[in-house]
């Protein structure tokens, strides 16, 4: 097939659900297996759910709970049914949130949505995700190898080096955040070098908003959005007609009401809550902290799946900022090691279509040195730099907000 990864992508609605709900009385068996899911599925027979009414009566393991549960159980919680030593890699993301890949090929199925950008195979990708400890430079590698691409293993930073990359490789294509695209046109612009040959491009870890969709297509750059976790992989990808999310094709996933496990009407916004199809890494309702919506109907394309609205900010107030996740509790650690902070607020925002932070800090100790010391602080907590704003003691609200993500998304 030529438009199409496979055939799963235009099959029949009603053979889809037939088959995920034919699969997951095995998946629910599996999981049960586990010591993570022993307790909590103990006196559920997994023959008996084989229906999404059947899966939503089941609790929700969410991924603010992770870090605590790994804690307690290292190095996965007791979530995988395959042993540690047995996976391909292992990674730990900042929280910190261990991950696993197992040794199937395309792990995070991410080759869906990198073939529905248009990448096909004898292709070369410039892939700047992070290499480095955390899974996504590996989860668009082994997309692309999916495809048939050959890939330049560009990571995050080193700009200089990356545009000479561009320039003697010419990659047609760019994997990344949305906003280092824009850094290494912009770096190539200075130095001279020639990044024309990338024409079209699949970005996740935070948000492409239009501002920024614009201004790339206007360089002749098709960029088009995947949404998945570290942990989940691929959960759902934009297609050409650039109408919502087709969610992929690996996985159950349900919309639930955010602080319950209860699903909501088609079309209202709640919280990405999936069940995994997967042998290592069985996870069992799963939420993500991530807010949705159902569309109704199918996309123009002709992919059959159903569809949500993308990345509507977060059910709680965990958040992405130039890819890397930022939590509240990474923020409280902050606070308790500065005594004279009396309060802190991260307030993320957008500017040119680039991710900002300003982390906000009471205090009536107000000079130069101590912000350097707060500014190296959050960046060695957090991976991604932050201004400093003072404020005086009781100026910041009271509302129990850490993180106040101000982005616009439309």
């Amino acid at each position: 097939m030529t438009e199409y990864f496979d055939e799963l992508e235009i099959r029949a609605p009603e053979a889809r659900e037939e088959a995920l709900m034919a699969a997951l009385p095995k998946q629910i068996s599996l999981a049960k297996s586990t010591e993570g899911y022993a307790s909590v599925l103990a006196d559920v027979e997994p023959a008996d759910i084989d229906s999404r009414a059947a899966l939503a009566q089941l609790p929700v393991t969410r991924k603010s709970e992770l870090i605590a549960l790994q804690a307690a159980s290292p190095p996965f919680g007791g979530l995988t049914a395959t042993p540690a030593g047995q996976m391909a890699r292992l990674f730990l993301s900042p929280g910190p949130i261990a991950e696993p890949e197992g040794k199937s090929a395309d792990f995070w199925r991410m080759g869906r949505a990198l073939f529905a950008a248009g990448f096909r195979k004898n292709d070369i990708v410039h892939n700047c995700f992070s290499y480095h400890l955390t899974p996504a430079g590996f989860l668009f590698d082994a997309a692309a190898r999916a495809v048939g691409c050959a890939v330049i293993p560009g990571g995050v930073g080193q700009t200089d080096i990356q545009v000479q990359a561009i320039a003697h490789f010419r990659p047609i294509g760019y994997a990344g955040t949305p906003d280092f695209l824009k850094i290494l046109l912009a770096k190539a612009d200075e130095l001279g070098s020639d990044a024309s040959s990338i024409k079209k491009a699949l970005v996740g870890g935070g948000a492409l908003l239009p501002p920024l969709r614009k201004e790339y297509t206007e360089r002749g750059i098709q960029v088009l959005q995947g949404y998945g976790t570290a942990d989940v992989g691929n959960i759902a990808y934009e297609s050409e007609a650039q109408e919502g999310m087709i969610i992929d094709e690996g996985l159950i996933l349900e919309i639930v009401r955010p602080g319950t496990g209860d699903p909501v009407a088609e079309g209202d916004v709640g919280e990405v809550v999936v069940t995994l199809l997967n042998e290592d890494y069985p996870l069992v309702r799963f939420g993500t902290g991530d807010l949705s919506a159902i569309l109704p109907g199918r996309s123009p394309c002709g992919r059959t799946a159903p569809r949500i609205k993308g990345w509507m900010g977060r059910a709680d107030q965990r958040t992405k900022v130039r890819g890397m996740f930022v939590d509240p509790v990474q923020i409280d650690r902050m606070l308790k090691k500065h005594a004279v902070i009396i309060r802190m607020r991260l307030v993320v925002g957008e500017e040119g279509g680039l991710d900002t932070a300003t982390l906000r800090c009471e205090t009536e100790l107000q000079d130069k040195a101590l912000a350097t010391t707060i500014a190296e602080a959050f960046q060695a907590e957090c991976k991604v730099r932050a201004a400093i704003e003072f404020a005086q003691p009781g100026v910041l609200p009271n509302d129990g907000k850490i993180i106040d993500d101000i982005r616009k998304y439309e």
